[in-house]
C-alpha cells in the first residue's frame, strides 16, 4: 500500500487537517496509509502535494464538536487519530463519538478534556504586567504563559472581549497575540524576558488575595490541584501563599477566640458610613470610588458607570449591566439597550443628551454553559449601591428622573413598588428632582410576539410624556412618592 504524507502548519492546523481530510476519506485513503508531518518534521516518505479540498463531509454533530480541541491538542497523533474516527463514522459508525467504552473515542474524549482544562487554566492564571504605552497612548502591558497545548488563537479573543480598553501582548514558547483596540493579531513565539517581571498593580492585587485567602478552610491538595505549581511563576499573589499557609493555625485561633459580630456587608448603616466618609467632590471622583470598589458579587468584569451630560434634562435608571454591558463597560448596549435606543429615537429623545445609568453598578449572574445569565439583584444589594446613585444623580443634577422597572423605583423610593401602579409621573420623597415610572425594556423583549407590538408603543409613549414633563415644569403632575 503506497503511503501518502500530510504536512500541516506546527501547532493547531484545523484548517489544514479539513482540507486534508475532505480529500482522503472521499478518495478511499485509508488511516494506515497516511504519515500527517507538521511543521519542519522530518518524514521517511515522499510528501504529497497538498491536498485540495473536496466536497464537504457531512459529519454527525459529536464528531464536529470534537475535532477542533483534539487539533489543538500537543499529541503529535492527533491527526491520525481524528483520521480514524472519521473513517470509521464515513463508513456507516455513525454513533461512534457517543460510544464512551470505544478506545478511540475514550482517548479522544481525554484529549478533548485536557484542552478544555488548559484553557480553562490560561483564562484564570494568565496575568498582564504594564510595559509602557501603547498606541495614541494607551496603556499597554504584556504577559508571558505557557500552555500545554495549542490554546493561544482559541484563548485570545476571551482576553480581548475582557480587556478591550488597553493595548496588550500575550507571549508563549509557540506564538503570541496581540491587540490594539480594534483587532487581533498572531505573530511568532515570544521570550519570557520581553515580559516586565513586576509592576505597581501587583503590590495591591496581593493585599487583596491576602485578604481574602480563608485560614480556616486552608488545603493545600485542593489548591495544588485547581492551581498547579508550573503557573506560580507567572502569578503575583503566589508569593504571599507559603506565609498565609504558615499563618493559618495562628489566624483560625484568633477567629476562634474573637466575639462574634456581623460582617459590615450585612450591617448597611456601617456600610454607608465607610462610603460617606470619602465624600467625593466631583463625579469623576465618585466614579473613581465605584471603580475601585470590589463587586458586591464575584465575576463582574468592571463596574459600568453612568453615561451622559451633566445637567441633562432626562435621566433614565434601569437595573444593573448585563452580559454586553459588562464586557463593554458601557450602559444599555445589550438587547435591551437596542431597543431602548430605538424607543428614545420614536419618542424624539436624543439618546447622547440624555443620561443614562443603573440602580446597581455590577454585573450580576449564573453561569449555564457558556452563557452568562442575569440575576435580579436583592433589596439589600440595591441598598448597598443606594448612596453611588444618589451622589451620581446630585452629581448630573437632572430635571427629571425616570425610572426603568421595578429594581430602579426600588432604589429610588426605597420602597417595593407594582409598575402597573406606579407607572406615569412620580414625586420622589427626598429627591430634589421629579420622576416618571415606566416599564424595563427587558421586560419587552420577553413578552410574546403578539403582545409586544402594544407594549412597546406604551413604553415609547411614557418616554414621549417623560420629554415633555423634562421640557416643561409647569406640565408635572406629581404623585405620592
Amino acid at each position: 500500500m503506497q503511503t501518502r504524507t500530510i504536512r500541516l502548519t506546527s501547532g493547531a492546523d484545523l484548517d489544514g487537517f479539513r482540507a486534508a481530510i475532505r480529500h482522503l476519506v472521499p478518495a478511499g485513503v485509508p488511516p494506515e496509509a497516511v504519515t500527517w508531518v507538521e511543521g519542519d518534521a522530518a518524514s521517511l516518505f515522499a510528501e504529497d502535494a497538498p491536498a485540495e479540498p473536496g466536497s464537504a463531509l457531512v459529519l454527525p454533530r459529536a464528531v464536529a464538536e470534537l475535532v477542533p480541541p483534539v487539533v489543538m491538542h500537543r499529541d503529535p497523533e492527533r491527526y491520525g487519530l481524528l483520521h480514524r474516527l472519521i473513517w470509521r463514522v464515513a463508513r456507516g459508525e455513525r454513533h461512534l463519538a457517543e460510544v464512551a467504552s470505544d478506545p478511540l473515542v475514550h482517548r479522544l474524549t481525554l484529549m478533548r478534556k485536557a484542552v478544555a482544562r488548559d484553557l480553562h487554566k490560561m483564562h484564570a492564571f494568565l496575568r498582564f504586567r504594564r510595559s509602557g504605552a501603547g498606541e495614541g497612548g494607551r496603556e499597554r502591558f504584556a504577559a508571558w504563559f505557557e500552555p500545554e497545548h495549542h490554546i493561544l488563537a482559541e484563548a485570545a479573543p476571551f482576553f480581548a472581549a475582557r480587556f478591550p480598553s488597553f493595548d496588550w501582548s500575550i507571549l508563549t514558547p509557540d506564538g503570541s497575540a496581540h491587540w490594539d483596540g480594534r483587532a487581533l493579531h498572531v505573530g511568532p513565539p515570544g521570550r519570557r524576558e520581553d515580559v516586565p517581571e513586576h509592576d505597581a498593580f501587583e503590590a495591591g492585587w496581593t493585599d487583596y488575595y491576602s485578604s481574602t485567602f480563608n485560614p480556616a478552610r486552608t488545603n493545600l491538595a485542593a489548591m495544588r490541584a485547581e492551581m498547579p505549581k508550573k503557573y506560580w511563576h507567572n502569578m503575583p499573589e503566589t508569593a504571599a501563599i507559603p506565609g498565609l499557609v504558615r499563618e493559618a493555625g495562628r489566624r483560625v485561633g484568633e477567629m476562634i477566640a474573637r466575639a462574634p459580630e456581623a460582617p459590615v456587608k450585612r450591617v448597611p448603616a456601617r456600610a454607608l458610613a465607610a462610603m460617606a466618609a470619602q465624600e467625593p467632590a466631583s463625579l469623576e471622583a465618585l466614579n473613581a470610588v465605584i471603580r475601585a470598589s470590589e463587586p458586591l458579587v464575584p465575576g463582574a468584569t468592571q463596574a459600568v458607570l453612568g453615561e451622559g451630560p451633566l445637567g441633562a434634562a432626562i435621566a433614565l435608571v434601569g437595573e444593573q449591566p448585563g452580559d454586553q454591558e459588562d464586557l463593554q463597560g458601557r450602559p444599555f448596549v445589550g438587547p435591551a439597550g437596542q431597543l431602548l435606543a430605538r424607543a428614545l429615537r420614536e419618542a424624539g429623545i436624543d439618546r447622547s443628551q440624555a443620561y443614562l445609568t443603573n440602580a446597581v453598578k455590577h454585573f450580576k449572574f449564573e453561569v449555564r454553559g457558556k452563557r452568562r445569565i442575569h440575576q435580579k439583584p436583592t433589596a439589600g444589594e440595591v441598598a448597598h449601591y443606594r448612596w453611588w446613585l444618589d451622589r451620581e444623580l446630585a452629581f448630573v443634577a437632572p430635571r427629571l428622573v425616570v425610572a426603568l422597572g421595578a429594581t430602579a423605583v426600588l432604589a429610588l423610593t426605597g420602597r417595593q413598588v407594582p409598575i402597573t401602579r406606579a407607572r406615569g409621573p412620580a414625586a420622589f420623597e427626598g429627591k430634589p428632582y421629579p420622576g416618571f415610572v415606566t416599564v424595563h425594556p427587558s421586560y419587552l423583549l420577553r413578552l410574546p410576539d403578539e403582545a409586544r407590538g402594544e407594549a412597546y408603543a406604551g413604553f415609547v409613549e411614557d418616554l414621549r410624556r417623560a420629554a415633555t414633563l423634562a421640557a416643561d415644569p409647569a406640565s408635572r403632575v406629581g404623585m405620592a412618592g
